[in-house]
């Protein structure tokens, strides 16, 4: 038996030969990926430019977007890459640097997103003490918790999967997996099984908080004028709207990693895999660039 010191690399077992169609996935997932880039950076320019959008939910939204820059990058070379491989490896210290890529990830978006709605929650429910309620340095300590935590949160977990002892090198997925990586151990698992409860448990505790703040916003909206209700409506839309997209791909992927999914056809599982890491960083400029007014505004000018 070895620890995963001795293993030298992973085989990623969830691709399929494609033929010839392996250029037309590609560029498909190169324009995906330059189309990404292009939204999100654009989106981080005007905030950037403008000085009327220097405000919290602003600076906020330029967090979400580079995160999704961060996210995107920790994927799409790496997918390019082996879609035009004959062998799908991948060396055991560059697979733990793309988990830690892509859960830290995942667990800065729910960060944020939870951020966001505390500062929305604060903006409608308690508009007369919101300058002095979020000040600067509260947003830069917010800021530094979305991104200080899930780092430090996910350096634990990755810490505990490498010390493992494994009996095996292959990876169901198109992308390395902390799950997959702690099935395949030979040692006793306890220790992972048990931080990777806690850390889904306070995870759900984020999200529900997340939807207890707009339960909030909500009571006050439907008892407030029809302008605040105009208001409201205008800027928690797409928040809610990218936790819930967000929500719904993780939920698909939880469910293929607890759950046998050897009869659901291999493209759709690789499809529900990707979705969470592909579709939030093109969904969110465009739910934010046409929702938002001011930004859609300052974009227009710009461009």
């Amino acid at each position: 038996m070895s620890n995963t010191s001795n293993v030298s690399h992973f085989s990623l077992g969830a691709y399929f030969d494609t033929g010839a169609l392996k250029y037309l996935y590609f560029m498909i997932i190169m324009s995906l990926y330059i189309v990404i880039i292009s939204a999100n950076v654009s989106l981080i320019v005007v905030i950037c430019m403008n000085r009327s959008l220097h405000e919290p939910m602003y600076i906020f939204l330029c967090s979400l977007f580079m995160n999704e820059l961060y996210g995107s990058t920790g994927l799409f070379p790496f997918l390019l890459i082996q879609i035009l491989s004959d062998i799908h490896t991948v060396s055991a210290s560059f697979c733990f640097l793309q988990i830690f890529c892509v859960y830290t990830y995942a667990s800065i978006q729910f960060s944020n997103l939870a951020v966001m709605s505390y500062d929305r929650y604060l903006a409608i429910c308690h508009p007369l003490q919101y300058n002095t309620l979020m000040t600067f340095n509260k947003v830069a300590v917010l800021i530094a918790f979305t991104w200080f935590y899930p780092f430090l949160a996910i350096f634990i977990l990755i810490s505990l999967s490498v010390s493992l002892q494994l009996c095996g090198n292959i990876i169901n997925k198109v992308y390395c997996d902390n799950y997959s990586i702690v099935k395949l151990a030979c040692s006793d698992t306890t220790v992972n099984n048990i931080y990777g409860l806690v850390y889904t448990f306070t995870t759900i505790i984020l999200v529900l908080l997340i939807f207890y703040t707009y339960i909030k916003i909500l009571k006050v909206c439907f008892s407030g004028s029809k302008q605040t209700r105009q208001k409201a409506v205008s800027t928690c839309t797409p928040h809610l709207a990218s936790l819930l997209n967000f929500s719904f791909g993780c939920f698909f992927e939880i469910v293929q990693n607890r759950f046998d999914m050897k009869h659901v056809p291999n493209m759709l599982r690789i499809f529900f895999s990707l979705y969470w890491l592909t579709c939030q960083p093109l969904f969110n400029p465009v739910m934010y660039g046409l929702n938002l007014t001011q930004i859609r505004i300052r974009f227009q000018s710009t461009v």
